[in-house]
């Protein structure tokens, strides 16, 4: 498979990569053996960077995927820890849980507005010392924020951005209320003509955009300034299609069958706010126990008209 430059940082990915999340035990939960077959999979298919993160505990399929030396893929991982020694911990977690000598891209986790990235002062400031130590090769930050994504460009440290961007808008924020993606797209070539390295998640919308496959595909394809776009899989012949298209092979009517998918709100992203609740039209959507969001299934008509409302993208369809 052909690779892009990641901006000005040296590192080559290719244009599409397996987001790892959804393997693990807040989406899909597969076991290790199948878990790691995946990856495996996706590796042998010519897919060469994965996306981690400390918050979504698949390190184990990493290694297991990786653990006979064959396969030396560019990974990302992330983490939510601001402090100076919560980040240390953090890197070295993913070192040790991967079995890797150094990470290739390390990052802030979903940095939001101010004052959430002064807050994070001090983990940034061990970034920049482990990238120095040559543990870290690349670092930066992932968001679903426009404006950090505009102000991250301005920043002479900052290697790499991870930001969110679908053709529906869907989870992209500005300030403290919605984002449009031609103001996401706007910033990503503020940031790559900057020399930024930039890669984007949820081109699906969570799963919500995913009947409309090529669409949301030739829509990323087509925005200047990214090298790579994240995708999540579940089975082999979702990396099979994803493969087809890259290559240019793929039939141009291809429509994935979502028939078996459902709607589903992460309760490790779910704030409870309420919004989902309010717009869904069938009223299948109440608190648990816990006051965050859940889906009633047998009632949910699958019509994705809470996915929009979300604030912090926790809706998802798999």
């Amino acid at each position: 498979m052909i690779k892009n430059k990641l901006g000005n940082t040296g590192i080559q990915v290719t244009p599409v990569g397996f987001g790892v999340l959804t393997i693990g035990k807040t989406q899909l939960n597969l076991s290790l053996k199948d878990g790691s077959s995946l990856l495996r999979y996706a590796l042998e298919r010519g897919i060469d960077f994965l996306d981690t993160a400390q918050y979504y505990e698949t390190y184990p399929y990493i290694k297991e995927a990786l653990k006979d030396g064959r396969y030396q893929p560019v990974i990302a991982s992330k983490s939510l820890e601001p402090t100076y020694n919560g980040m240390k911990a953090a890197i070295e977690e993913a070192r040790r849980e991967m079995d890797r000598d150094f990470i290739d891209i390390f990052l802030l986790h979903e940095v939001r507005n101010e004052p959430d990235w002064t807050n994070r002062l001090g983990a940034w400031e061990y970034l920049q010392e482990a990238k120095s130590k040559g543990i870290v090769k690349a670092i930066g930050l992932s968001t679903h924020h426009v404006e950090v994504t505009e102000q991250a460009a301005f920043n002479k440290d900052m290697d790499v951005i991870f930001p969110l961007i679908n053709f529906r808008s869907l989870g992209i924020r500005y300030g403290t209320g919605p984002g449009l993606k031609e103001d996401m797209a706007a910033a990503i070539k503020l940031a790559a003509d900057s020399g930024k390295g930039i890669f984007v998640m949820k081109v699906f919308g969570g799963g919500n955009l995913t009947g409309h496959y090529l669409k949301a595909l030739h829509y990323i394809q087509n925005l200047e300034g990214i090298s790579s776009m994240m995708i999540g899989f579940g089975h082999t012949d979702e990396i099979d299609r994803i493969i087809e298209v890259i290559e240019g092979t793929i039939d141009p009517h291809y429509i994935p069958d979502t028939s078996l998918k459902k709607i589903r709100i992460d309760q490790g992203d779910c704030e409870g706010c309420g919004a989902c609740i309010k717009r869904c039209p069938n009223h299948a959507i109440k608190r648990n126990d816990a006051g965050l969001a859940q889906v009633n299934h047998d009632i949910c008509l699958t019509c994705g008209y809470c996915a929009p409302v979300c604030p912090v993208r926790a809706i998802i369809m798999f």
